[in-house]
């Protein structure tokens, strides 16, 4: 065998022509003769070799011996890469980086291979028999770890300890040797290193290298997210260093390079807990009757500068994270909540969109640039609704310019909507936390005219900025610009959605052009039904995820055929990304290479997922906190999923989520019916469907792995136990369901675009 990576190269070389021979005559088999044939080789060691390297193919399922002893292409096998996602004990995906089907890959497959690993897969394409058209496969190789890091709760033992992962995905616990713990005390949260990955019959082997905390508590289980996510909650000291050494002088040099808007009326709307502005509007009637209105965003790119220490580390950390109880900053607060914070009565150096609307709310001026502005007010959401729902005297100066601002942005909602977009928005939840971080209370967060008109505004700048760009070179290859894209719905989650909302009664189109149309038409039609909850959760996981790009592919959810990400840079890289390359188009500079910037924006995209699965992991952990001190307590709920092992249902007043499992519905054995989203009860012929409304209680709440057991009381309509909701049975099979409870209506949260 080759001892030399140089060997290595050559015989991998000779192994791919010969696969390559194959696949171009894939009509046709060959023996081991024909090939040396084919391939003119003559002497014995040689001939040796291909025929190794072609049983090595073999083995490898590239190619298939026949009965004759020929060889022949495997037009049925192929090799992916692609990212693991371990769903269960039982199997997992494994997700190919060229977007191509998922591909099924039982446990026993997987090489050892954790949730989140890259590899290779060696996949076979399904026969025409089944009805699954997702391959199968087994991993032949690790490419990449996603994290040699675990966190997760230690139990130690006299002579040994193990850790327990907080991830749901690994399901195997790693061994630490007694003098690997760090003097870790039984139960505690960790970080463990692992020093050797498991190998069949054996387990993973590693060693604690850092002790978050005693478990339960909520500063230890709010690092012990951020590091199961691997999202770093402190700044390096050289990066600390780093921002107190910017000056905060505004110098006369600096404010003759900017529009100096300072005496136009300007203000922010925020949150009332928020601590930074990074976005501020202005307001100024024009004496032609128009409105010019500003969208006034700080100008991180004149304080972080590309390759600079904080640039670093923003683009490693790509984007701010906002857990239940605290903001992880992409930046330093001396930027994010001073120098790039918009505060009130400060002068402020900002990248501004200015634009000027006629009295109907079409835009016939726009105007891009760094400015220096001085914000007049702050304004809480709450505050500025009050303003804008006076009926009476009016209550505040600014009350005339707010409703205004208003009018102006229901009419480019209302455009928005007429040309495309989608009307979707989830549910966001908000706590009410004590000084130690334990719940009090949990709500759905309510957006109102404030919130929107805010979101209108950033949103048109986004697109102006994004258009600006685009439009200026004409011909191609245009201008190198980060965009954010949305692609159309996948072609067959719509069909199967449009399947199931047919079963409630409405018509969903297909049709790529009247998708859009159809969607908002759908969600008009169900507001304040009982399905109106299922149906608008099955059409949010039927979108595609937005992402960041430099192809102009468009975003389908705002129907915007070019769109950008520039109004917060203190929070999100790209849009110090888009910042930098406006200036330089401003500044009549040569478009840069898209490659380095695609891979920017792979990054940044990737870091935004693991920022939001962070997010959700907060709150759900806040969630069973929560109901873990209210269990006695029985909850209206609705039924959110079905699968084999139980039913899922959120809670209505808390939107909690929990599970009734399957083994506890003791009444009768019950039959997954997947085609329906519903269990069939054999016996009495009880029906539990996704969108059914039902009443249940907590049994149990496992807080380390962030999950509540619920226990079903019945059903929401009334009658027996469960109701009246059963099939009617004619000749032993299956017909409609009877209607079922009305379900509540939804306080609506705002959808991160």
């Amino acid at each position: 065998m080759p001892t030399s990576p140089k060997e290595q190269r050559f015989l991998a070389s000779l192994q791919k022509d010969i696969l390559e021979f194959f696949e171009l005559n894939d009509y046709r088999s060959y023996s081991i003769n024909q090939i040396h044939k084919a391939f003119a080789i003559r002497d014995r060691k040689t001939k040796e070799l291909y025929a190794d390297l072609v049983q090595k193919l073999v083995i490898e399922n590239r190619l298939i011996r026949q009965s004759d002893g020929n060889y022949r292409f495997d037009n049925e096998s192929f090799q992916i890469e692609g990212r693991v996602d371990h769903v269960n004990t039982r199997f997992a995906f494994v997700i190919p980086d060229d977007g191509s089907k998922d591909v099924w890959v039982a446990t026993a497959d997987l090489m050892n291979a954790k949730d989140g690993d890259r590899v290779r897969v060696q996949a076979r394409r399904p026969s025409e028999k089944k009805k699954n058209d997702r391959p199968e496969g087994e991993v032949v190789e690790i490419l990449e770890r996603k994290s040699s890091e675990i966190v997760g709760v230690i139990q130690v033992t006299p002579h040994y300890s193990f850790l327990i992962p907080d991830s749901k995905k690994i399901y195997e616990d790693i061994y630490i040797p007694k003098t690997e713990t760090l003097q870790a005390n039984h139960l505690d949260k960790v970080i463990v290193e692992v020093t050797r990955w498991g190998t069949p019959g054996k387990k993973a082997e590693g060693r604690v290298i850092k002790i978050l905390g005693k478990a339960g508590e909520n500063e230890t289980e709010m690092h012990s997210i951020l590091a199961e996510f691997g999202l770093p909650y402190e700044f390096p000291e050289m990066v600390e260093l780093a921002a107190e050494a910017i000056s905060t002088e505004i110098t006369k040099e600096e404010i003759k390079k900017r529009k100096d808007l300072r005496k136009i009326l300007s203000f922010t709307i925020d949150p009332k807990d928020a601590k930074d502005f990074d976005d501020a509007i202005s307001y100024q009637k024009l004496a032609n009757g128009n409105t010019e209105i500003g969208v006034h965003i700080a100008d991180v790119s004149h304080y972080v500068k590309p390759g600079s220490i904080l640039d670093q580390e923003a683009f490693r950390r790509a984007t701010s994270v906002y857990l239940v109880d605290r903001v992880v900053p992409m930046l330093p607060e001396k930027l994010s909540n001073g120098l790039c914070s918009l505060r009130p009565h400060e002068d402020k150096l900002t990248f501004s969109t200015l634009l000027e609307f006629d009295p109907n709310g079409l835009i016939v001026k726009e105007w891009f640039g760094r400015t220096l502005i001085h914000s007049d007010r702050r304004f809480a959401y709450e505050e500025a609704q009050v303003l804008i729902e006076n009926q009476g005297e009016e209550i505040d100066a600014y009350e005339p310019v707010i409703k205004d601002l208003n009018r102006i942005a229901k009419k480019l909602r209302d455009y928005r909507f007429k040309h495309g977009s989608v009307n979707f928005e989830t549910v966001e939840v908000k706590f009410e936390l004590d000084e130690n971080g334990t719940p009090l209370a949990v709500f759905p967060r309510e957006r109102k005219d404030a919130h929107k008109l805010i979101e209108e505004f950033m949103l048109m700048a986004n697109k102006k900025v994004a258009e600006y760009v685009h439009e200026l070179k004409k011909t191609e290859p245009r201008n190198t610009m980060v965009y954010r894209v949305h692609e159309a719905p996948d072609p067959e989650k719509l069909r199967v959605f449009s399947a199931f909302a047919k079963k409630f009664g409405y018509q969903v189109s297909t049709e790529p052009k009247q998708v859009s149309q159809s969607f908002n038409a759908l969600m008009e039609n169900v507001e304040g039904k009982a399905e109106e909850h299922v149906l608008q959760s099955l059409a949010v996981r039927t979108m595609s995820k937005a992402r960041y790009s430099t192809d102009a592919v468009g975003h389908f959810g705002l129907a915007f055929p070019f769109y950008s990400h520039f109004t917060s840079p203190i929070r999100r890289y790209p849009d110090v990304m888009t910042h930098r390359l406006l200036q330089l188009y401003l500044d009549k500079g040569a478009s840069p290479e898209r490659g380095p910037l695609e891979i920017q924006c792979k990054h940044c995209s990737d870091r935004e997922k693991l920022a939001a699965d962070a997010e959700r992991a907060s709150v759900k952990y806040k969630q069973v906190e929560y109901m873990s001190l209210h269990e006695p307590q029985i909850f209206d709920g609705i039924i959110t999923g079905v699968t084999e092992f139980g039913i899922f249902v959120e809670i209505g007043e808390t939107s909690c989520e929990g599970l009734v499992r399957m083994v506890d519905l003791n009444d009768d054995y019950y039959d997954l019916d997947k085609e329906n989203y519903r269990i069939v009860g054999k016996s009495n012929g009880r029906v539990f469907s996704f969108g059914d409304a039902v009443k249940v209680k907590v049994r149990d709440t496992n807080l380390a792995k962030r999950t509540i057991d619920l226990e079903l009381i019945g059903m929401k309509s009334g009658g027996d136990r469960f109701g009246n909701n059963r099939i009617r049975r004619r000749e032993g099979r299956p017909a409609n369901v009877i209607p079922r409870g009305k379900d509540r209506r939804n306080n609506i949260g705002r959808k991160r675009r």
